[in-house]
């Protein structure tokens, strides 16, 4: 094969049937805990917190964002999209997994909403890249949002056509991202989990638009005080 013909195939998410085989277990030595929030990282999840899956392109940078967001319970970085059971780094950078790099978040519908989780995923990179994002190229880099639940689903598409109409005004391009139902989710390895809390100054490689995202104020709905 190829120089050119590797490149083309890092550009195209392989079909079911050409991904590699993966494994039947977990990868091991993934933490419990989150290294900044102190929260597990896995379900199950206190009651009425609930979780979303988003892909910004390298997942270090990305799973800082929502770390970072007031609300969120706790994150994870690992692999979703593809096919390949419990994948490594290496094997769904080969682009032969159908994996994209994907940040977990668990959060509590009544401290952050998910319109706003949904702004920080938009604003937080640039969705029109198709197979990258900057200088990071492959399947693996594709912008990504897997919903659960329909009301998900809808807030997902209308954020979507609102940042497209801003993009748009901008002079931006069409958005790529692309918009499953969530599927299983992979965890990555211990070292890539809040990498940049552990590397405070490793590599991050997100870049957005500029274009702000015009989708509300994104605050949850607490539940109101009691009558004094």
């Amino acid at each position: 094969m190829s120089f050119l013909d590797r490149f083309s195939t890092k550009l195209q998410v392989p079909a079911p049937g050409e991904t590699l085989p993966g494994r039947d277990h977990e990868l091991p030595g993934i933490p419990a805990t989150h290294a900044v929030l102190g929260t597990p990282i896995r379900p199950p999840f206190p009651e009425g917190v609930r979780t979303a899956v988003f892909g910004l392109g390298c997942f270090w940078g990305a799973e800082r964002l929502f770390w970072q967001t007031p609300g969120v319970y706790s994150t994870a970085v690992g692999y979703a999209g593809g096919t390949t059971p419990n994948p490594t780094y290496e094997e769904t950078c080969s682009g032969r997994t159908g994996h994209t790099e994907a940040v977990l978040v668990a959060y509590d519908p009544s401290k952050v909403s998910y319109e706003e989780l949904l702004r920080v995923f938009w604003e937080g990179h640039d969705p029109t890249q198709g197979m990258r994002q900057g200088n990071d190229v492959g399947t693996q880099y594709r912008s990504a949002a897997y919903w659960d639940g329909e009301d998900q689903h809808a807030e997902l598409l209308a954020s979507r056509d609102a940042y497209q109409a801003a993009l748009t005004a901008a002079g931006r391009g069409e958005i790529s991202t692309e918009i499953a139902k969530a599927g299983p989710f992979f965890y990555a390895e211990d070292y890539h989990q809040q990498y940049l809390h552990k590397v405070p100054h490793g590599y991050c490689g997100l870049g957005g638009t500029g274009v702000s995202c015009p989708i509300g104020t994104g605050v949850g709905s607490a539940p109101s005080a009691p009558a004094a």
